[in-house]
């Protein structure tokens, strides 16, 4: 029987849900997803606790924030002037902005002042714990 090591490539159905049980991603009613141990596909710490699992074999684990998508991070939320939007905003929209090397970095507007705008550059799930779920399909060596 295959157990999954880090020379692994593994497909699972996975679910991704918040403390309230209301659920981000799944594909447990859809096809599997494969991706190679180590490709980037999942985070780290999320690939680490598949290790030494095997086919057949289901799990959930509750990841805390610093081992899912950070800790919410206050120097991760800007204020900019409203004058530099133009397009009308509404709070919870994700707007694209560039950083300093031209890489798109969404933003969400977090508040809406008369003057400026608060956007928050922190991934939406920052500062969530989740819940990871797991049923592993199949284990091969990768090539």
């Amino acid at each position: 029987m295959s157990i999954i090591t880090a020379e692994s490539r593994v497909t699972l159905h996975f679910e991704l849900s918040l403390e309230d049980g209301q659920i981000v991603d799944s594909n447990f009613t859809k096809a599997p997803a494969s991706f190679v141990f180590g490709d980037s596909s999942l985070l780290p710490a999320f690939e680490s606790a598949l290790l030494g699992m095997s086919v057949g074999q289901e799990a959930t684990y509750v990841m805390a924030p610093e081992n899912a998508f950070g800790v919410h991070n206050e120097s991760n939320v800007q204020r900019i002037s409203r004058s530099q939007f133009s397009i009308d905003l509404e709070e919870g929209m994700v707007v694209s902005f560039a950083d300093v090397s031209k890489n798109e970095l969404p933003g969400v507007i977090a508040e809406i002042g008369e003057k400026e705008v608060l956007v928050d550059f922190n991934h939406p799930l920052a500062g969530r714990s989740l819940t990871f779920r797991v049923e592993i399909v199949a284990v091969e060596e990768a090539s």
